[in-house]
């Protein structure tokens, strides 16, 4: 009896729709024949979401969903005895298409390079990947294509949600990243964002509740939003790439990843791109890859973990002269491209407001290995990186040379450094915003030292306060919050009560809650 009644409120339903609205329901008629179509034969993986636009919008009216219910292709044309070039270039066989071609095209590359030629075309067939392949090799289109082939393919809409994530150790990089993703998207009209810390995460919540088919992240903003922002729809990810793993797991995010993973749906497809093969590689590599996946190395007979067109080399500078060596090598380099990498953004704030204050006009942007192969893109690119080391940082050749990172040591005259430091130290005292921005960049400086994960290398109790404030336009050191004085002396240990308890005599409490109140009065107050 139930069943009956049903069935007569169906018809009932049906009829008044097809009154109503008579496309609608011829619509919703062709889509349910299309569907026990599919349930008897057994469809690719690009054929069972594809449904025309009008179907999925009738379909969104009477059920709503985000599930996309797909599986693996696995008719992609077996590659071997033809050219990768070919097969690339030729979009009729399926591989890539035509939107995508054109963007490339525009970009102006014509060639592919090696670790591109390895890639693309398992990545396309739905291979799991490791690549290992140093910066600067191309590995970002590698990666890219596939993965925008993958949206274009099912039909990606921004209700389905993100359908792929691509992981960055750097806010730098993300922000590479996501500019070659604009670019190669140009004729496509899936959407793509970028959230990262730093950045205003509201925002980036109200994008993700909109629907981003292609997110690019940085480990721990990408993990707030997966735990924290209601509505961000990444149940229907198909692809996982993590780009300079390596980086990722250097800098502390190894927890972080694994929580990702964790989070992330099982049924997909992830790639790991790598500059350098270490042991937590391996281990996330194995947590995250599947049983089999593919292993690409690009063969380099060098030996050397950069692209051949980098030359690159290191100076030893005293800690006091490294702005006026830094501000030499910048005049007498005018005409040329030159990128700057400092350890904070107060740091390149400050550097930036300083130069272009001096008539150096500069723009800022917002690890070594990886940032120096910026310098040097492709096979014939040529570039140059200097690094600039105190003299108690030189055990960080040690480091270099085990990572496989060639330096010279280059040399340059004290005669030829411009002596502009009383010039610069009148400016900073009398411009308050350059002197707040000085402030701040001193003390990320050195925070920044303190937290170095090489700290044997970075340590920041052998760190001369006194020779460091010159090169931020300081005479006497601005006062930092940290547990550390100068290089002779060791770190104070706070007793826990503070100032109402312990070996101090009454004078010496007056004394001490005196000077704060002063500190407190004037942020300009410094102290040794």
């Amino acid at each position: 009896m139930d069943k009956f009644k049903r069935q007569k409120k169906k018809k009932l339903l049906k009829g008044k729709l097809k009154k109503r609205d008579p496309a609608a329901f011829k619509a919703l008629k062709m889509m349910k024949k299309k569907v026990a179509k599919k349930r008897l034969e057994t469809k690719s993986l690009s054929e069972e979401i594809d449904v025309d636009e009008k179907d999925t919008d009738v379909l969104d009216e009477t059920e709503e969903t985000n599930d996309i219910d797909i599986e693996r292709t696995e008719d992609v044309p077996d590659p071997e005895g033809t050219k990768v070039e070919d097969q690339i270039q030729n979009a009729e066989n399926g591989f890539v298409s035509e939107k995508t071609l054109d963007a490339i095209a525009d970009m102006g590359f014509t060639t592919m390079m090696e670790i591109q030629h390895q890639s693309i075309v398992p990545l396309l067939q739905g291979r799991d990947l490791l690549g290992d392949a140093k910066t600067g090799s191309g590995k970002t289109l590698a990666f890219l294509v596939p993965a925008i082939e993958l949206l274009y393919k099912l039909k990606f809409k921004p209700r389905n949600g993100t359908g792929v994530i691509i992981i960055s150790p750097t806010r730098e990089l993300s922000l590479q990243t996501y500019g070659v993703a604009r670019d190669l998207l140009k004729y496509h009209n899936h959407t793509f964002g970028l959230v990262m810390g730093g950045a205003n995460r509201r925002g980036e919540a109200d994008r993700l509740l909109k629907g981003v088919n292609l997110l690019i992240a940085t480990p721990g903003r990408l993990l707030d939003h997966l735990q924290s922002t209601r509505g961000f729809v990444f149940k229907n990810l198909q692809c996982l790439i993590v780009d300079e793993a390596d980086r990722i797991l250097e800098i502390g995010f190894e927890e972080e990843m694994r929580q990702i993973i964790r989070l992330l749906p099982v049924r997909r497809q992830t790639v790991l791109f790598s500059a350098t093969q270490t042991r937590n590689v391996e281990d996330l590599a194995r947590v995250s890859l599947k049983k089999s996946p593919l292993y690409v190395k690009i063969e380099d007979d060098t030996g050397i973990s950069t692209v051949s067109g980098l030359e690159q080399g290191y100076i030893v500078v005293p800690s006091e002269k490294r702005l006026l060596v830094l501000f030499t090598f910048l005049k007498k380099n005018r005409d040329k491209k030159v990128m700057v990498f400092f350890s904070s953004c107060n740091s390149v704030k400050f550097h930036y407001e300083l130069l272009n204050y001096i008539d150096l006009p500069v723009s800022h942007i917002h690890e070594y290995i990886h940032r120096v192969g910026r310098t040097a893109r492709g096979n014939d690119g040529r570039g140059h990186a200097l690094l600039l080391l105190l003299p108690e940082e030189l055990m960080f050749l040690r480091y270099l040379k085990q990572a496989k990172v060639p330096l010279n040591e280059y040399d340059f005259s004290k005669s030829k450094i411009y002596n502009i430091q009383s010039q610069l130290e009148k400016l900073i005292e009398k411009n308050y915003y350059l002197h707040k921005s000085a402030r701040e960049a001193y003390r990320s400086y050195v925070q920044a030292y303190a937290s170095h994960h090489h700290s044997s290398i970075f340590n920041v109790n052998k760190l001369d306060f006194q020779r460091v404030a010159p090169s931020f336009g300081f005479v006497v050191p601005p006062r930092v919050n940290l547990n550390v004085h100068s290089s002779k002396g060791e770190r104070i240990q706070r007793r826990k009560g503070g100032y109402g308890s312990g070996f101090k005599n009454t004078r010496e409490q007056q004394k001490a809650k005196i000077f704060h109140n002063k500190i407190r009065e004037d942020d300009r107050q410094f102290c040794r």
